[in-house]
């Protein structure tokens, strides 16, 4: 028996946990594989989860302690079939009539994979096959009127459901919350529901329900909070660990051997060794590490370290030095950026970096929804500021620009003309000196390079700007066979406004030759490099 901190009382029913385990020996076989046909025996890590699962109660009454499971582990462990084993007990064997199971994913061919592989047990068992109607998208228990079936996230939310048990497949690449949601509240008339979510770690988008998931989990797990009917179980390697160690790819996959096949394992990582976007899935599908996205342009660590390293920025502190400033405006409904790049005064300074937002005030929820991205949390915490109406207000933009002008001493605006070129004589007019910078290859190939090696020389404080450091994750790049860079809007994931200004306003200072100490300047004068000139 044993009693949590929020007093209540638990007790390890053992033939609860041994009827459970006994019910994959004896009524599941494997239907893939070099073990298809014969009897699924679970490994000793599988054995474990079942048996906590299922045997541990609540003193009271006697119904089962969790309602919430969480499963993450590197790909290639078993945990569908794991997973479709555990939803066949549901369906069958735990004394709830007219149970409800739901196998449910992001899309509909995932969320097919644990239903099938449950679908084929029961096809190949003639005690469960004789108590079925067995059929593509669902199999229906006659005798205690209980059904199991897969639906995804794609397809309407299941606000009607009642049900009494969902296994989440792939929970980290979940859309949105809804479904999740949905079934969460719906499963508040039964006794004692369980939903098992198991995944492999996906990219650290903090937005995410899958983000969310996984950092609630690990707090469950590490005591930070206590959640009676939450169970966390995740191999995972540290951040510290060497993800090329043999001796860590055995810790974190506990079908070391057996499904997982180290020969395989050993040449990925060869692979991933000759290849950052190759490095970024090893780690994320065999080490079960949150990766930033997959094929990103910055190392978020590297990142990180010239924010936390440096402090934050005070902009009073920067009033009236001169700096260059890249503006990238929006479409008619998005977000605007605008980036103050500030070169250093000696070579000893670092560049500073102060970012600016706008976005329609009207289309703030609808993008919140759309994006899945926290637009609303950072308007109130005054990272973004709204402008009237659901298009982008060029005019308040325009006038903000003059009000910074006032503090800063701005040498150049970069503006693309794209969709800009009223915006760009009027801000002529207002006596900025305006820049057309188009967001090309050979005027983004130089700043490009630039900001990177500024980053990695720790040569650049970016502040701690939540809104710039998520578009510095998402930020890719395009290369041509010359090997010239520019930010690829097309092919990064989420947003990137924010760092295509920084890589304009940077672009605008190297170009300068009245700027203070220019790099290119000082590398072609050491035969390093010529000056290029874009503009």
């Amino acid at each position: 028996m044993g009693k949590t901190s929020s007093g209540t009382e638990f007790c390890f029913d053992r033939a609860a946990a041994d009827k459970a385990e006994q019910f994959f020996e004896r009524y599941l076989i494997h239907v893939k594989g070099e073990w298809g046909g014969q009897p699924f025996v679970p490994e000793k890590w599988q054995r474990e989860f079942i048996r906590r699962l299922f045997g541990w109660k609540r003193r009271s009454d006697g119904l089962r302690r969790y309602r919430v499971a969480y499963l993450e582990i590197p790909r290639k462990n078993g945990k569908s079939f794991l997973c479709a084993g555990i939803a066949l007990y549901l369906t069958y064997v735990d004394g709830e009539p007219g149970a409800e199971v739901y196998s449910a994913a992001a899309d509909r061919d995932q969320a097919h994979v644990v239903f099938d592989v449950a679908r084929q047990m029961v096809i190949r068992n003639p005690d469960l096959s004789s108590r079925s109607e067995i059929f593509k998208k669902h199999i229906a228990v006659t005798a205690t009127a209980s059904r199991y079936q897969s639906v995804s996230s794609d397809a309407d939310t299941k606000l009607g459901a009642n049900p009494h048990g969902v296994v989440f497949d792939e929970f980290a690449v979940q859309p949105d919350r809804k479904l999740y949601d949905a079934f969460r509240t719906g499963m508040g008339a039964r006794r004692q529901p369980l939903m098992v979510m198991l995944t492999t770690a996906g990219i650290s988008d903090r937005t995410s329900i899958g983000w969310e998931m996984a950092d609630y989990a690990r707090k469950v797990r590490d005591g930070i909070i206590q959640d009676d009917e939450f169970y966390p179980l995740i191999y995972s390697a540290d951040p510290d660990d060497d993800w090329t160690d043999e001796r860590v790819w055995k810790k974190v996959n506990p079908n070391w051997g057996i499904s997982v096949k180290p020969e395989f394992i050993r040449s990925e990582c060869e692979t991933a060794k000759a290849s950052p976007a190759a490095q970024n899935s090893f780690r994320r599908f065999y080490l079960d590490q949150w990766v930033e996205q997959e094929e990103r342009f910055i190392d978020m660590a590297v990142w990180d370290a010239c924010s936390e390293e440096f402090g934050p920025i005070e902009p009073e502190e920067l009033e009236h030095y001169e700096c260059y400033a890249g503006l990238d405006l929006g479409s008619v409904s998005d977000l605007s950026a605008l980036v103050l790049a500030f070169p250093p005064v000696d070579e000893d300074d670092l560049w500073e970096v102060l970012p600016y937002f706008w976005m329609p005030e009207e289309n703030v929820r609808k993008r919140v929804e759309k994006d899945r991205v926290p637009y609303d949390q950072w308007v109130r915490e005054g990272l973004i500021q709204t402008t009237p109406g659901n298009v982008t207000d060029q005019e308040f933009i325009r006038v903000a620009i003059g009000d910074l002008a006032g503090e800063y001493e701005i040498r150049q605006l970069g503006v693309d003309p794209w969709n800009a070129q009223q915006l760009l004589v009027q801000l002529a007019e207002d006596g900025h000196n305006v820049v057309q910078y188009r967001q090309g290859m050979v005027s983004m190939n130089a700043p490009t390079k630039e900001l990177l090696a500024l980053l990695m020389g720790k040569r650049i404080r970016v502040g701690e700007n939540p809104v710039l450091r998520w578009m510095a994750s998402n930020l890719t790049v395009k290369m041509d066979e010359a090997g010239n860079l520019k930010p690829d809007k097309n092919k990064s994931t989420e947003k990137i406004d924010g760092m295509v200004a920084l890589i304009m306003g940077i672009g605008l200072a190297i170009a300068d030759p009245d700027a203070g100490p220019n790099v290119y300047e000082q590398r072609a004068e050491a035969g390093e490099e010529e000056l290029v000139t874009w503009l």
